[in-house]
């Protein structure tokens, strides 16, 4: 996707969005696998499917919802990405993080992302709640590879704080509100879509990385090169213990994302109502 080309393309569905009532939301939520229940806990006021939107791609993962939500909780207004796209889907960086600018377009001035996530390191267990308070990029494509449009960013853009540390405080004090355990740990992300082998485990942990996944990070690198503020949780969803690796069942993990949802759907609540 050209750069002039992109940001023709970001008016458009902007436009479009706007006229079926996307506009005026401070803060966009991107909810990870399995991980959806945020929405029963707002007040929808509209939803559209990401292929009637133009110039977004199609999710193609089953267990994605694969829509866009506007609406509130409480007096807060949100946009919410149910289902996201990933690299392993085929799709460009560019593709993956087109709806990041757009909802940059719209207003947003913040935005809180959601995955599931491996847990390598051994304090964590499934469940759990991760604060992403760094990360390591094993994608082999850049979202920001290319011509640079200064209207967006610096094309060298710096990433030694990626995650706001405004945002990911305000989610710990909400964590602690509620009286929710909230780690913190460093995420990488990696091509999927298989999953890794025990060398690979021993590797990415050696590396200094605390639970793995297939996204996110390419998310994070686009909101720091359009100054949005941005804040990101794991849910763990498995252990990845090279030592005592089982086959992983993905009914398993899918059961474990939806038991801790509830937590991270509480947490992001609290934080809206706070902020």
């Amino acid at each position: 996707m050209l750069m002039e080309n992109m940001i023709e393309k970001i008016g458009e569905a902007a436009a479009y969005l706007r006229s079926i009532g996307f506009a005026d939301a401070k803060t966009a939520i991107v909810l990870g696998t399995g991980l959806g229940s945020l929405t029963s806990k707002m007040n929808i006021e509209q939803q559209v499917a990401y292929t009637k939107i133009p110039h977004f791609v199609s999710s193609t993962v089953e267990f994605h919802k694969g829509q866009l939500l506007t609406g509130t909780v409480g007096d807060h207004k949100i946009i919410v990405m149910q289902g996201r796209f990933h690299y392993y889907e085929g799709y460009s960086m560019q593709e993956i993080t087109f709806p990041i600018r757009v909802m940059k377009a719209l207003g947003i001035s913040q935005l809180l992302l959601s995955n599931a996530a491996g847990g390598m390191n051994k304090l964590f267990s499934k469940g759990d709640l991760v604060l992403i308070n760094d990360h390591i990029n094993l994608l082999p494509e850049n979202p920001l590879r290319g011509v640079n449009d200064p209207a967006f960013g610096n094309r060298f853009v710096d990433m030694c704080d990626p995650y706001d540390t405004v945002l990911s405080d305000q989610l710990q004090f909400s964590a602690q509100s509620l009286n929710i355990k909230l780690h913190k740990g460093v995420y990488v992300a990696v091509p999927g879509p298989n999953l890794e082998t025990r060398a690979e485990y021993r590797y990415l942990a050696n590396a200094g990385a605390d639970m793995v996944g297939m996204s996110t990070v390419p998310e994070v690198i686009v909101a720091n090169h359009i100054q949005l503020p941005c804040a990101a949780i794991s849910v763990i969803t498995d252990e990845c213990d090279p030592d005592h690796l089982m086959p992983v069942n993905i009914a398993e993990i899918l059961a474990v994302a939806a038991k801790a949802d509830e937590k991270l759907s509480n947490l992001f609540v609290t934080f809206l109502q706070n902020n």
